[in-house]
């Protein structure tokens, strides 16, 4: 017995095609496929996945800041504080 091959899905769609089945063209977009949408048989425009973006959180415990990092530096403070308005050039 014969086993039916599955259909190939199209990935070429014109543009009243692609406005009437948006929907599912999407879904699929989201699934990864990129799917091209023609205009008089001539390529046009493609509906591509983007990229997943990192989620918040995922580098939580692995950066590490010093507890000191935002202390004021003495030495700098006294030029702002002590410093001369206009340097000597």
């Amino acid at each position: 017995m014969a086993v039916p091959k599955r259909a190939k899905k199209k990935s070429e769609y014109n543009v009243h095609e692609a406005k009437t089945q948006l929907s599912r063209l999407l879904a699929r977009a989201e699934k990864g496929e990129t799917i091209t949408i023609a205009r008089a048989n001539r390529p046009v425009a493609r509906l591509v996945p983007l990229p997943q973006l990192r989620k918040w959180g995922t580098e939580r415990g692995r950066i590490w800041i010093a507890p000191d990092a935002f202390d004021p530096d003495p030495e700098l403070e006294d030029i702002m504080y002590n410093g001369p308005v206009f340097p000597e050039t």
